[in-house]
Formats: C-alpha cells, sequence, structure tokens
C-alpha cells in the first residue's frame, strides 16, 4: 500500500506546484502612476478648488476601472495639496511634486499661482494642466503648461459683447491684483472699446488693501459717466476672486453705485463667498450682477449632469465648467499614459502624446482641442446670477443665459 501511496502524494504535489504557478503567473502586479492636484482648498477661491479636487478624485476612480477592465498594469493615483490661493506656496509645492517623481499636475486654479510655478515647469519634466487660468500672458506656445479652458482673449470679448448688447456704453472695470483678473480687465476694456464704448480703469486693488478708497474711485468715475451718459448707460465690471464681496459690501452702502449694473470675471462665478453674506447677495440681486463660466454643452448634459452631481453630493457645492473641465483633464492624462503603453519616463514624447490625445478627446465639457499655446481653443459662457428663495431666505447661483 505505501508503494502505491508514495507515487500518489508525489503526483499530487507536482500539480499543486504547477497550480501555484498558474495562480501567480495570473497575478499582476500594478503599477501606479501619480498626478497631484495643486489647487486652492483654504483661502480666496476655494470653492473651485474643492469641488475641482472632487472631480479629479472621481475621475481617478473611473479611470481605474477602464485601466483594469483592459487589464492594463498600471493605474494612476491622486493626490491633492492645498496652495492657499498662494504663489509662494504653490511653488514650494511644485518643487515637492518634482522631487516625488510626479509626471503629471492639474492646477493651479489661480493665474498668478501659476506664472510663478512656470520657471519651474520649464526646468522640469512635468505636464501641468490648469483647469482655470485664463491670463493671455500665459499663452506661450511650446511649454508645459496646458489649460483646459479659453483665455482671457475669449472670455474678455464675450463679456464685452455681452455687456454693450444689454445696453451700457460706459464701463468702469475694477480688478484684483492678480495676472489672470488683469488680464480679464484688459481684454474685457479692449473688446468694449472695439464695440463703441468706454472705459475707465480703477488701480488694481491687494489683497487687504484699503477697499473704503478703491470704492471711492468706482463712485466717483460712475458718477462721471452717469452725469454724461445716464446711470441705465453705465456698468462697473468686477474681476475678483472672494475678495470682491469685500467691494461689494462697501458698495452697497453708496446709491449711486447700487443704481448701476455690475458685472463679474470669472473668478467669482459660484464663489459660496458671494451668497453666505445677506449684504454682498442683495446688492448683486439689486445690480443684476453675473459672472461667466465656460459654458456646457446642453448635448452632453447626460454626461456630464452625473459627474456634477456627485461633485455636490461629496462637496455640498455646485461645480461649474472650471472644475468638470479637472474631470476632463485626467481622462487626457489617462489617454496620453494608454498612448505610451504605461511609460512616462520620455518626457518630450509624453508631452507630444498629450497634446495629441488632448486635440481628440471629446470630454464632459465638450472637445479639449488646444491651440497654438495649448490653451482650449474654442468657448461659449455660461452666466450665473444670484437670486433669493421665497421659502427660507437662503441665496444661490443660478444660471441666467449664454454668451452669444
Amino acid at each position: 500500500m505505501r508503494k502505491i501511496l508514495l507515487p500518489v502524494i508525489a503526483l499530487l504535489a507536482v500539480a499543486l506546484v504547477f497550480q501555484s504557478c498558474k495562480k501567480s503567473k495570473r497575478v499582476q502586479i500594478v503599477r501606479a502612476i501619480n498626478i497631484r492636484g495643486l489647487l486652492t482648498i483654504t483661502g480666496s477661491g476655494n470653492t473651485l478648488g474643492v469641488t475641482s479636487s472632487a472631480a479629479i478624485q472621481l475621475a481617478a476612480a473611473d479611470v481605474n476601472k477602464y485601466f483594469a477592465d483592459k487589464g492594463y498594469p498600471y493605474s494612476i493615483g491622486v493626490d491633492v495639496v492645498d496652495t492657499k490661493h498662494s504663489a509662494d506656496i504653490a511653488v514650494a509645492h511644485f518643487k515637492n511634486a518634482e522631487a516625488d517623481g510626479v509626471s503629471f499636475i492639474i492646477g493651479p486654479q489661480s493665474s498668478s499661482e501659476l506664472a510663478a510655478i512656470k520657471p519651474e515647469v520649464d526646468q522640469s519634466n512635468i505636464i501641468v494642466i490648469s483647469q482655470s487660468s485664463t491670463a493671455g500672458s500665459l499663452a506661450i506656445p511650446g511649454d508645459a503648461i496646458f489649460r483646459f479652458c479659453p483665455s482671457d482673449k475669449i472670455e474678455g470679448a464675450a463679456m464685452a459683447n455681452t455687456i454693450y448688447k444689454k445696453g451700457q456704453t460706459a464701463l468702469v472695470t475694477v480688478t484684483q491684483d492678480d495676472a489672470g483678473n488683469k488680464g480679464l480687465q484688459t481684454s474685457v476694456s479692449a473688446a468694449f472699446i472695439a464695440k463703441g464704448g468706454v472705459v475707465s480703469a480703477v488701480t488694481p486693488f491687494a489683497i487687504g488693501a484699503d477697499y473704503s478708497a478703491v470704492v471711492a474711485d468706482i463712485k466717483t468715475k460712475v458718477a462721471a459717466y452717469t452725469a454724461t451718459y445716464g446711470a441705465d448707460k453705465v456698468g462697473v465690471y468686477l474681476a475678483s476672486f472672494d475678495e470682491g464681496t469685500e467691494i461689494m459690501k462697501l458698495a452697497a452702502n453708496e446709491p449711486t453705485l447700487a443704481a448701476v449694473k455690475w458685472y463679474g470675471g470669472d473668478g467669482a462665478v459660484l464663489s459660496a463667498a458671494y451668497t453666505k453674506e445677506a449684504k454682498v447677495a442683495d446688492f448683486a440681486i439689486a445690480t443684476s450682477f453675473f459672472a461667466p463660466s465656460v459654458g456646457l454643452p446642453a448635448s452632453l448634459e447626460t454626461q456630464y449632469k452625473p459627474i456634477a452631481d456627485k461633485i455636490k453630493g461629496k462637496t455640498k457645492l455646485d461645480a461649474d465648467a472650471f472644475a468638470l473641465a479637472a474631470y476632463d483633464a485626467v481622462w487626457a492624462i489617462a489617454y496620453t499614459i494608454e498612448a505610451n503603453n504605461g511609460d512616462v519616463s520620455d518626457f518630450a514624447k509624453l508631452k507630444t502624446s498629450f497634446v495629441e490625445q488632448a486635440n481628440k478627446h471629446q470630454g464632459i465639457t465638450g472637445s479639449d482641442a488646444l491651440d497654438e499655446a495649448g490653451d482650449r481653443a474654442s468657448g461659449i459662457f455660461d452666466y450665473f446670477g444670484i437670486i433669493k428663495s421665497a421659502v427660507d431666505g437662503t441665496y444661490s447661483w443660478t444660471f441666467k443665459e449664454k454668451s452669444e
């Protein structure tokens, strides 16, 4: 009996080893390729930072499912760091990302932060995709900075056209001392003058400035235009982040400023800072204030709405097209990684491939096709204003109209 059992046991042992080897061959080591978000989680403009963070986390989960379904031996990992809307902190985080071997960065969201990290980007092998920087000064062909939103020239022309068509022929422009907002002030002014209007610009204000002096200057300029053209022909264009609420709080005390129309730049749109204080929100309503976000095509609603709903479920905040563009940016990166079979070691090849993938990618916000400077080549804009609920008296942003 023992003579019979020994060969059987030996055969079973060989079979088990063989099965073990077969199983081990099926175990695939998944290599993570890191994407880092440089976003404003706290500080001015944090509404966009928080919604963008949620967007890229959702995109990463969707991308990794896509990779896993295809059996790829790689995935993406996403982590987000808080720049606090500070150029210096953004630079520090960029240097950390480079030291950590990160290949892709999403953000920063403001042009001032992006301008600060540009010298570092130019010396690195990192592809940077900002979802919301618009400054024309950063529209530079050939660099590794890409922007999934139109530059200020496109937004400025759209806003100027809308303001002029609403009957304003005289415009006082006010801006925060920031590259993106100053770029918007310049582009809106140039386009408005080209339409036949007149413009008077207030000196850019810094964070923590004497806002009363800024408002006094606005009041003087508005009064001069009102005397010449009438209040119904005068408008104020305010390009700012959350600091614009300080201007509006003081302006609410001035009847001459409440008698004209006010308009905003994309740095204000959907920001909770403008709806949390009744004085600001009431002034915005009284002056028909609205601000633009990159428009979302109605034909893609079935694609972007589920993502926007998930973002709101996670953050309790409404996601605009800039945040949803961050979701698209992750997918453009994913297709670039796929096109290179997971190899991100050749930077020149990777950058060329990214442009190719972005140019043919149709995301949830529309086409990601880039112009010669690496910025989104086209775009319409959705205008959002503030309303007050008749039920509970709370304030919220609501869609008003589209640009032409």
